[in-house]
């Protein structure tokens, strides 16, 4: 089991910035907006997922990486991020069940996070970002339990 570590949002773009809690909707976070639309958002890039251990490990190969900076919703903690797939359903919380519909492509507008810019550092199975869709919309607060449903 995991939980939620940080929830953020931005008016568009990146870095999204740590809230305490919102409300999760089948078309994302409240007050969370993208610029790029055909990349980004829409009921199956409703939330983007990502791992704190997968955050530190970059922190530690020298990678100014801090969560939100490459525009996850939601950052989690205490899951095997390279157990994930598509079709995993995650619970957040005991309202919210989100599914992960695919890995997010790392792309320029992250390039910040990372050293010389390298984004395509991130751009390593195991490692990814997760979109995801929201089956069952909710409330959301950091320090909510993460479990994979079965």
């Amino acid at each position: 089991m995991g939980r939620i570590v940080q929830l953020a949002r931005s008016d568009g773009g990146v870095p999204k910035l740590a809230i305490s809690e919102a409300h999760a909707g089948k078309l994302g976070l409240e007050g969370d907006r993208q610029i790029h639309t055909k990349h980004h958002g829409g009921p199956d890039r409703a939330l983007c997922l990502f791992s704190r251990e997968v955050i530190e490990a970059l922190r530690a190969e020298g990678h100014p990486i801090t969560p939100g900076s490459t525009g996850e919703n939601v950052t989690i903690e205490g899951l095997d991020w390279a157990a994930l797939h598509a079709g995993t359903r995650l619970a957040l919380g005991d309202e919210v069940v989100v599914e992960l519909t695919k890995e997010a492509d790392p792309c320029k507008q992250i390039a910040a996070s990372f050293a010389g810019r390298k984004f395509n550092r991130l751009n390593v199975p195991g490692q990814m970002r997760w979109y995801c869709r929201v089956l069952v919309p909710g409330l959301l607060r950091v320090g909510m339990s993460v479990r994979i449903q079965a």
